[in-house]
């Protein structure tokens, strides 16, 4: 059947939900339940049906109040109607989801969704490596913010099991032939010679939040948050719709051309430690976190110290000598980067310090001439005269910017990792399209 939809464009927040969630803690219009887990005391209405599946207002707040929690953001009047459209997404698409495995366990007459006994040990496993908590301490959280343990029970039991499930049914039949393997090194390769950066990613689909103007003050909005505070990758978890969500958003190392150029011109203009502002596409908008930046393949980066004596730009040649030789001194006590300050602190008039990393090509013409032609561990020869003074330089170490190439192997995971998420989307379309979806 084609999917029925009522009032599918954005989902504005009525009310009483906004004044359920954006309270906090347990509302007085929840009681509790036996076993902890809140009641609503109000009439529940009805938010969507899959199905002749039903989503309340009840099960709507509760899944809002969940990503609130677990993305780590502050509820306000602005971001609730995001907030509430992810998680009404979140619910249509985990019905969907339950509905096709519970028909593939009577067809097939197996076993697919894990018992309450298997889910604890997932659950365990989650809480611990994405919260650092143990269950116990996990659901007294959801407890304190008036979340019923059975909302987070239902959001991993559909997450999980469907992601096995996918992995089971189709990994077996994914071939990546070696002609794609050498394709991607080749690629690879090339990418050597191009900065590249270490990047993590936000990515709001316009079309599954109501439109670009949407998309774009959602991206802002979630700015916001973690600018105060929220941590990227539980952010991501929740509302990124790209399929890094579920490493938090690590898109891991990308060189220009593999994401849409305004991202490529977006992450030229960071600095390492920077978030971007919302970076707009053709078809959704980015949030950007860029962790690191390494030069292209072909560079050579040094880490370098120096020991150095101050002079004058005019100083007479008797002044030079004799900085010349303080230096030369130095020299003679056969320093290693690892004592060359102590070293040089006995000499006096000389300075040493760490220069940190860098591009030879980004060094003065005298600095890299002498970091090109000086061993790692070893004093320049001879001393460098500079505007500011008199140097020995100390190479330190050197290595090729780009790191290390992916084996075969770990390339064949990725390729097929990718056309997993693609089979996966296909999917969840299909069980869109052939739904009756109807949104109150």
């Amino acid at each position: 059947m084609l999917s029925s939809f009522r009032n599918s464009g954005r989902i504005l927040a009525t009310a009483s939900v906004l004044a359920m969630v954006i309270a906090g803690g347990t509302p007085a219009a929840f009681a509790q339940q036996e076993g902890g887990a809140p009641r609503p005391d109000i009439a529940e209405s009805v938010s969507a049906v899959v199905n002749d599946d039903i989503i309340s207002s009840y099960d709507l707040v509760q899944r809002m109040r969940l990503v609130i929690l677990t993305a780590d953001i502050k509820p306000t009047q602005e971001n609730l109607p995001q907030i509430q459209q992810l998680a009404l997404n979140q619910l249509i698409e985990e019905r969907l989801q339950i509905q096709e495995l519970r028909r593939v366990e009577k067809e097939n007459k197996t076993t697919i969704l894990p018992t309450d006994k298997e889910l604890d040990e997932i659950i365990a496993d989650t809480v611990q490596s994405q919260f650092n908590m143990n269950p116990e301490q996990f659901y007294q959280a959801l407890a304190q913010q008036g979340i019923g343990r059975q909302t987070y029970r239902d959001q991993i039991r559909a997450e999980f099991t469907w992601q096995q499930y996918m992995r089971g049914r189709y990994g077996s039949r994914m071939r990546v032939s070696k002609d794609q393997i050498k394709a991607f090194q080749q690629r690879m390769s090339d990418a050597a010679s191009k900065p590249q950066y270490q990047v993590s990613e936000i990515y709001i689909d316009a079309n599954s939040v109501g439109g670009m103007q949407v998309a774009y003050n959602g991206a802002q909005s979630l700015i916001d948050q973690m600018q105060q505070g929220a941590p990227f990758p539980q952010v991501a978890r929740q509302f990124s719709a790209s399929a890094t969500a579920a490493s938090g958003g690590d898109a891991g190392w990308i060189s220009p051309g593999e994401m849409p150029p305004q991202v490529d011109a977006a992450l030229e203009q960071l600095r390492p430690g920077q978030l971007s502002p919302p970076v707009a596409t053709d078809d959704g908008v980015y949030i950007l976190y860029l962790r690191d930046k390494r030069a292209g393949g072909s560079s050579t980066l040094v880490t370098l110290k120096q020991a150095a004596i101050q002079l004058a730009p005019d100083a007479d040649q008797p002044t030079i000598d004799a900085a010349t030789a303080s230096l030369e001194r130095v020299r003679a006590m056969n320093p290693t980067c690892a004592d060359l300050e102590a070293k040089a602190g006995q000499v006096p008039g000389v300075q040493a310090g760490d220069m940190g990393e860098a591009e030879i090509t980004g060094l003065s013409a005298p600095f890299a001439e002498a970091a090109t032609n000086t061993p790692a561990n070893q004093l320049s020869a001879p001393a460098i005269r500079t505007q500011g003074g008199l140097h020995l330089l100390m190479v330190c170490g050197k290595r090729t910017a780009g790191g290390e190439q992916m084996t075969a192997e770990q390339i064949e995971r990725r390729l097929i990792g990718q056309q997993l998420v693609l089979v996966s989307k296909r999917v969840m379309r299909d069980l869109r399209s052939q739904a009756t979806i109807e949104m109150r």
